[in-house]
C-alpha cells in the first residue's frame, strides 16, 4: 500500500495488527502500532489496543501487556480484559489473572464466558474452593454457560455435536471408529491432555466420554461418511482447546486427509500432522 501510495484506513491496521499477534511478530506489531499516529496521523481505537494486548499475550508477555493496558490513555473495555484472562490461564498466571477477572465481572457480570474463564483459571492453578465459588456466583446471578458444539456439512445435511453426544443415528459407529483413530494416533506418538479443570475426585466419577469434545465427533462423523477427496470443514463455537488441537494434527496425518476447523478464533487448516497457525492461535 505504502509503495503505491495508498493511504492505510483504522481497519488496516486491525488487519496488520491481528496478522502480527497471530504469527508471533512482536516487534513488528509494535512498530506498526506506534506508525498509525506518528507515521499516518491515525489516533488509535478500543480494537487497536486490543490486538496489542493479543500480541503481547500470544507472545506470553503478560507483564508488559498489563502495563500496556495501564498506561493506555482509552479506558480497556472487556474485550482487552477478557484477552488478558485467558492468556493467564494458558500461561497460569493467577496474580494478573485476578486483576482481570475482577475488572471483567464489573463490566460483563452476564456474560457466561466471564466466569467459565474464572473458574477454569482457578482449576489449572487446583484452587479448587474458590473454582467452585466462582461456578456458584454464576449458578447465584442466573447465568447459563453456552455450551461448545461443532457443526459439519454431509450430503447437503449439517450435523451438530455436542461434548459426548451419543443422541446422532451413527453415534456407536462414530466412538467406534474414535476409538481406532486414538488407538492409531496413540502408536505415533498421541498422549491424550486429559482434562485439568476437574480434581481427581471428580475425574474418577466421570463417563469417559465427557471427555469427548465435539469437534472430534464431528471429525470422525466426516471422516467415516465423506470420500477421501473431499476435505473435512468443521465448525466450532468456542475456541479449540489444546487437547483436540493435538488430536486433530495426528488424525490428519494417520488420514491422509485434510481437516478445516473454524474455532471462535481462526480457521485451522492440518495437513499432514501440521496445522497452519504453527500452534499459535
Amino acid at each position: 500500500m505504502k509503495q503505491l501510495g495508498v493511504v492505510p484506513s483504522h481497519v488496516t491496521f486491525v488487519g496488520v495488527l491481528s496478522a502480527c499477534s497471530h504469527v508471533g511478530l512482536v516487534n513488528e506489531g509494535l512498530s506498526y502500532f506506534e506508525s498509525m499516529s506518528k507515521e499516518h496521523g491515525l489516533v488509535p481505537k478500543p480494537e487497536h489496543y486490543a490486538c496489542v494486548v493479543d500480541l503481547l499475550c500470544r507472545a506470553g508477555s503478560l507483564g508488559c501487556a498489563r502495563k500496556f493496558i495501564s498506561e493506555m490513555p482509552i479506558k480497556p473495555d472487556s474485550t482487552i480484559w477478557r484477552t488478558l484472562l485467558s492468556a493467564c490461564i494458558i500461561k497460569k498466571n493467577r496474580e494478573i489473572g485476578e486483576v482481570a477477572a475482577r475488572h471483567l465481572l464489573e463490566l460483563e457480570p452476564d456474560d457466561s464466558a466471564t466466569y467459565v474463564l474464572i473458574s477454569n483459571m482457578y482449576a489449572v492453578a487446583g484452587m479448587w474452593g474458590c473454582r467452585d465459588q466462582a461456578r456458584q456466583l454464576m449458578k447465584e446471578r442466573g447465568v447459563k454457560k453456552e455450551p461448545g458444539r461443532s457443526w459439519i456439512e454431509v450430503k447437503n445435511l449439517v450435523h451438530a455435536f455436542y461434548v459426548g453426544d451419543r443422541l446422532h443415528p451413527l453415534a456407536n459407529k462414530i466412538y467406534e471408529f474414535l476409538g481406532d483413530l486414538n488407538e492409531r494416533a496413540a502408536e505415533i506418538g498421541y498422549v491424550e491432555d486429559r482434562c485439568n479443570l476437574w480434581n481427581d475426585i471428580e475425574q474418577q466419577h466421570k463417563d469417559p466420554t465427557v471427555y469427548i469434545h465435539s469437534e472430534k465427533l464431528a471429525i470422525a462423523f466426516g471422516l467415516i461418511s465423506l470420500s477421501n477427496t473431499i476435505p473435512i470443514r468443521v465448525i466450532k463455537n468456542l475456541r479449540v482447546c489444546n487437547d483436540c488441537h493435538n488430536w486433530i494434527k495426528y488424525t490428519s496425518k494417520i488420514s491422509n486427509r485434510s481437516i478445516i476447523v473454524r474455532d471462535a478464533y481462526r480457521f485451522h487448516h492440518f495437513k499432514d500432522g501440521v496445522c497452519s497457525c504453527k500452534d499459535y492461535w
